[in-house]
This record gives C-alpha cells, sequence and structure tokens, in this order.
C-alpha cells in the first residue's frame, strides 16, 4: 500500500515520499493564547494527532513540532482588558490548552516551542532577509516586500495583482505595497519588546512559525499543516518569508483542516456560537467527541449538533459493547483483515471517514458471529478482530478505556442517555431479527415498543438495523 496526501501546494494528492526515507518532519501552526480554546481548535489538533498516529504506526519516525504563539496584538489587548502581564496571560491559556487537549487523549508533539523563547532565531531570519533585499524599515517597523518575491501566491493561488486591484483604500501609506507585511514591530509603551538590529521591538506573527520550524526541522522540511483558515495570509507569507531567506523550498507537503460548522451555522463570535472544548466536554465523553471529529474526511466542514454527537457516542457504545464481548477471546499478535482495510482508507489521504465506517461494518459482522453463535469455528477471525481493532483504536485515540470502565464512568457522570446498554440492546435487536424471520410480529413489536419506552428508535435499513437514542 502506497500513501497518497492532498497537497495544498500542488492542489492535488501526491505520493508521500518524505525528503529522508523512513522520517517525517512535520510542523503545524498551534495556538494563540489568548483565549480558551473551541471545537474548531480541536478538531485541528485531533487530525494532526491521528496523522502522526498513523505515520509511526506504519514506521516512519516522526518529529512532530507544535508550536505556542505567545506574543501577538490579540495577546497585548486581552492582557491590558485583564490588568496582567502578557506572560501571565500566556501561561494561564497554556495550561488550558493541556487541560483540554489531556482531556481529548492528544499526545504531545516532539516539540512545542513558544515564540517569545525564539527571538535570536527570529531576528537572524529577518536579517537574512534584508541581505537578499526582501525587507525594509520604516520608523522601527520592518515589512516583507512581497513584490520582491517571485512566487508569492503560489500556495493560497492569489495573483499579486488581482489582490492589489481590490486592496482597501485604508492602508498604512508607508508600506511599498498593501500586502507587504510585518516582520519586526517597533515598541510602544506598555507592550513586551526585545532588542534588534531596528530598535526595541517584537516580531510579527507569520515569522514566528518560519523561526520555529526552521530552529527544529531544518530550512527545508516534509510536513506543513494547520487549519484552512491559515493558508492565506500566514502560510503564505511563511513560504515567502523561508523561501526567500533560504532560497530552497519551505515544505513539501501542505496539509489544511475544514472548518467545525455550529448546527449548519459557521462558527462565530457575532452570532454566539463559539463552542468552548471545556463546555462539550461537559454533555459528552472525550471519545465520542474525537470519533465525531474524524467521522468527516478531515479536508471537509463538519456541522456540529446535538444529534451528530449523540450519533458518535451511540457509535462509540457499539464499539465498546462489542469489546466487552471480545473481553474472554485473547487477541491475535499479527494483523489482520480489518487493520489491512483500515490501512487502505487512511492511505487515500489520511480517511479516517471511511476507516471508520469499515470499523461499524465490521462491529455489525463480528456482533452477528456471536449472535449465531459461531464463536469455535471462527476462534482465528474473532482474535485477529480484537486485535485490530486494539490498533485501530490506538490510531483513532478512542477505545482507551476498559470497556465495563466506559460504560461506569457514563453513568457516573451522568452522560448516558438511557436505562438500557448497548449489549443489551443489540442482543434485543437480534431477538427481533429472529422473531420477525419466523413471523412472530408480536415479539418483534413488544421489543421495538420496549426500547422506544427507553428512548432507543430503530431505523429498519437494507443493510440492517441501526438503533440511535431519541433525542
Amino acid at each position: 500500500m502506497t500513501l497518497r496526501v492532498y497537497n495544498t501546494l500542488g492542489r492535488k494528492k501526491e505520493i508521500f515520499e518524505p525528503i529522508e526515507a523512513g522520517k517525517v518532519r512535520m510542523y503545524v501552526c498551534g495556538p494563540t493564547v489568548y483565549d480558551s480554546c473551541h471545537i474548531g481548535h480541536a478538531r485541528s489538533v485531533v487530525v494532526f494527532d491521528v496523522i502522526v498516529r498513523y505515520l509511526e504506526a506504519a514506521g516512519y519516525a516522526v518529529t512532530y513540532v507544535r508550536n505556542f504563539t505567545d506574543v501577538d496584538d490579540k495577546i497585548i489587548k486581552r492582557a491590558s482588558e485583564m490588568g496582567i502581564g502578557t506572560a501571565q496571560l500566556a501561561e494561564k491559556f497554556i495550561a488550558e490548552f493541556y487541560r483540554d487537549m489531556d482531556a481529548l487523549n492528544i499526545r504531545r508533539a516532539t516539540v512545542e516551542p513558544r515564540a517569545t523563547e525564539h527571538i535570536d532565531a527570529i531576528v537572524q531570519v529577518i536579517e537574512r532577509l534584508f541581505e537578499k533585499d526582501l525587507a525594509y524599515v520604516v520608523d522601527g517597523d520592518v515589512y516583507f516586500s512581497v513584490t520582491d518575491f517571485a512566487d508569492y501566491g503560489k500556495l493560497s493561488g492569489r495573483k499579486l495583482e488581482d489582490m492589489e486591484a481590490g486592496a482597501r483604500v485604508d492602508v498604512d501609506d508607508r508600506k511599498r505595497n498593501p500586502f507587504d507585511f510585518a516582520l519586526w514591530k517597533s515598541a510602544k509603551p506598555g507592550e513586551p519588546s526585545w532588542k534588534s538590529p531596528w530598535g526595541r521591538g517584537r516580531p510579527g506573527w507569520h515569522i514566528e512559525c518560519s523561526a520555529m520550524s526552521g530552529v527544529f526541522l531544518g530550512e527545508s522540511f516534509d510536513i506543513h499543516g494547520g487549519g484552512k483558515d491559515l493558508i492565506f495570509p500566514h502560510h503564505e507569507n511563511e513560504i515567502a518569508q523561508s523561501e526567500g531567506a533560504f532560497g530552497k523550498p519551505f515544505a513539501k507537503y501542505w496539509i489544511h483542516n475544514g472548518f467545525v460548522n455550529i448546527n449548519q451555522e459557521k462558527m462565530s463570535k457575532s452570532l454566539g456560537n463559539f463552542l468552548m472544548i471545556r463546555d462539550v466536554l461537559e454533555s459528552y465523553h472525550p471519545e465520542s467527541v474525537r470519533l465525531f471529529l474524524l467521522s468527516n474526511h478531515y479536508r471537509s466542514p463538519i456541522d456540529f449538533s446535538d444529534r451528530a454527537m449523540d450519533e458518535s457516542t451511540t457509535a462509540l457504545d457499539k464499539i465498546y459493547a462489542l469489546m466487552e464481548r471480545f473481553e474472554e477471546i485473547s487477541a491475535a499478535e499479527n494483523s489482520g483483515a480489518l487493520w489491512n482495510s483500515f490501512r487502505e482508507a487512511m492511505d487515500d489521504d489520511f480517511n479516517t471517514a471511511r476507516g471508520i465506517g469499515i470499523v461499524f461494518d465490521a462491529v455489525r459482522n463480528l456482533n452477528r458471529l456471536l449472535d449465531e453463535n459461531l464463536v469455535p469455528a471462527s476462534e482465528p477471525e474473532l482474535r485477529s478482530a480484537k486485535a485490530d481493532l486494539l490498533k485501530i483504536g490506538d490510531i483513532l485515540g478512542i477505545l482507551q478505556e476498559a470497556p465495563k470502565q466506559y460504560f461506569e464512568k457514563k453513568k457516573s457522570r451522568g452522560l448516558e442517555k438511557s436505562a438500557v446498554d448497548p449489549e443489551t440492546i443489540e442482543k434485543l435487536i437480534a431477538e427481533r431479527l429472529a422473531a420477525r424471520k419466523s413471523k412472530n410480529w408480536a415479539r418483534a413489536d413488544e421489543i421495538r415498543d420496549f426500547l422506544a419506552g427507553h428512548n432507543i428508535v430503530l431505523e429498519d435499513r437494507p443493510e440492517g438495523t441501526v438503533w440511535k437514542i431519541k433525542e
């Protein structure tokens, strides 16, 4: 099997071939730490967490860098509003970030640098840009000259001349071009600042990532990731700075995840529909949240709603219920057919949506084997399937609890919306199917009515009966 990745830079899927065989160097833009993280942040972090897990499972040695932007206009503004220092504000929200991500079973990156720890490296990159005549200084502020970088716009597909024609008139007239961007901002009263050849000041947002990625991954590396909202201007400007300074390709593959909408509306502060991770976790198990965020292809948008989350919860319950039935079965040592099918899906641009669908198909089939008492004849298949489910669970970041612990924890936290456990539901569905086959319609209706009385809705589909918790 060959991994293919959609590269934003080439706008197509490409065979993944790292710069150095067997090793992957990846940089993903982390949070600007001025506020709590919302469900949109969670999607990006979960997506790249799964990508790293899968690359490692595929045999690559991965160096994963995810930064913290801890000096920025938004941080300065928020710290002033709260009456505290910028460093204190950053510490508060970095701690909050870790608390949320630990709850979501996010693994730490290999390196998690902070911009303020790498001011010297940032200054050095800017000095290289002056040497290449790509930077200029005005009143202590340093700007990158976009017209002097021939490939500006190649990531986003935007042409500079078209952007210039539509540029707003209320721009900084000190700049040579409206789209020139700040590399260094001169010090202002009350703001944090550092020494530089151009006077005291602080770095611009874009240059921070160029410098930190260079420190830990080198001037060229394999994967650069982040949300689609970062393609322009942030990632476009990173390319211009880094390739302008070092004269070589910056990142080989660019991976961008889609947005999270809330009840089919764009998440927006003006609409008041920002969902903070901590609030979502009050109502849903963390693994249900992960499963939801991975249920669409990472490049597609995904719509958060109570119904979608209930469906993910039901799906997770089904997987755990099967694992509970598997407790007396020992896992095989080698991977089997289920893992190979899952890997085929993941090799197609990390298609977790298809991979999860493959898992659900397997859960249905395995429950049938158990319901029809085919265990003795099919024990090798079950042992192999258990091993594969555990391996897939490790990639997706689910099945990290013992089944009994999972169900008990849900009940203790009040997250269980039905008094009937998933295993019993599956057994009753199987009994109802047998009753219908024998034309015992009274028993079939009795089972449906019993489940309906416990908020369980059955849907008979061509591929079989599915159940969900009634809203």
